[in-house]
């Protein structure tokens, strides 16, 4: 039987949208979602809930955004429609996630069999690989992502890096270093813009962005990024991108809150094998997740985390009733800071990154 992940989200912007996730156990989520007017949702694949003017969400995902493959589509559908039958409604994927084509199967068939009412009972977000980062790529990336989605928009389209690479696979993860290619922001930036003109996406974000490209993105839009979506934790505090979005009206997503915890590739490990965690959680008899995701919660940006284990999902969402003092957050602030995504995979001698150092625009 596959394991099915859930999520509730907890956000404190006053921002144009909100997002975020925290693991939870959907039948202990009953009074959050009476008390609060929200849009509940699910996302495949670093799933993540968006919701106007309202603290907290529901969201659910089949499988982990890093997962190296997806179950079969037929195993897929029935876990989003169960998702939505419990009153999730925000679904995140990706083009290169492989999970859009399920995913609007299981919109489809939750609006034949009466679940919801139509697609606009969904909030659903996908986002454009770095081999469509062209121009003239972009629309017609957006058009197939719709296509496999078998929808007429999105409500939510984000850039997923800040990279070009030679056309290729957008359904496929695969970066080969000598693809990279110059990025062109303003330009993939603008065909973003007439997705949102088109009604195509409803609005649209980016996912990895440095302050430093965030600004030039700001100096040529006329539609700003509602989100961008970023590693943070403990260990990778992230302060100069949170006062630089909040002075900008930019809302930020925190993905690895948790650090990699046995994925390397996407963060580091200082998170829970932390000596200051581990101390705080001995004597608060809380978990390491739990104080981790606290603290990133008491930052008020929004949460990404996942879990494949339902007693882990609902360590995960007892954070809400108390707080971390400020003794205790004066130590985390001690901990030394390292960013676990370095980018590599986008540095090559002959291409624009030569290390990533240039790709985080110095933000190391």
């Amino acid at each position: 039987m596959m394991s099915v992940l859930v999520f509730v989200a907890i956000a404190f912007s006053d921002h144009r949208v909100t997002l975020c996730l925290f693991p939870g156990h959907a039948k202990e989520l009953d009074e959050i979602m009476r008390s609060f007017p929200l849009m509940v949702g699910v996302i495949c694949s670093g799933l993540f809930l968006v919701f106007p003017n309202s603290r907290y969400g529901v969201g659910c995902m089949g499988t982990a955004p890093t997962a190296p493959t997806l179950p079969p589509i037929d195993q897929l559908v029935p876990i989003f429609i169960d998702a939505i039958e419990a009153g999730y409604r925000h679904f995140d994927t990706a083009a290169t996630y492989g999970s859009e084509e399920a995913l609007g199967r299981a919109v489809a068939e939750a609006i034949q069999c009466g679940l919801i009412a139509s697609r606009e009972d969904v909030f659903i977000t996908s986002k454009l690989w770095c081999t469509e980062t062209h121009h003239d790529l972009v629309l017609p990336a957006l058009k197939r992502s719709l296509a496999r989605l078998g929808m007429d928009y999105l409500d939510l389209y984000h850039i997923h890096f800040p990279a070009r690479m030679k056309n290729g696979n957008d359904q496929e993860i695969k970066v080969v270093n000598e693809d990279v290619i110059p990025f062109d922001i303003r330009g993939t930036w603008e065909a973003m813009e007439e997705c949102y003109k088109l009604g195509l996406a409803k609005s649209i974000g980016v996912c990895n962005f440095s302050c430093t490209k965030l600004s030039q993105l700001l100096t040529h839009a006329t539609i700003p990024p509602a989100v961008n979506q970023v590693e943070m934790h403990v260990a990778w505090r992230q302060e100069k991108m949170l006062a630089f979005c909040k002075e900008k009206g930019i809302h930020v997503s925190a993905w690895s809150p948790l650090g990699a915890n046995g994925i390397p590739f996407w963060g580091n490990h200082a998170v829970m094998q932390n000596s200051v965690l581990k101390d705080i959680a001995f004597h608060r008899q809380k978990s390491i997740p739990q104080v981790a995701l606290r603290w990133v919660y008491e930052q008020g940006v929004s949460v990404l985390v996942k879990s494949f284990n339902k007693d882990r999902m609902r360590e995960n969402l007892q954070i809400l009733d108390w707080e971390l003092s400020n003794e205790e957050n004066a130590k985390i602030q001690e901990i030394p800071q390292c960013r676990g995504f370095k980018g590599e995979v986008f540095v090559h001698p002959d291409g624009p990154y030569k290390s990533p150092d240039e790709f985080w625009d110095g933000e190391l």
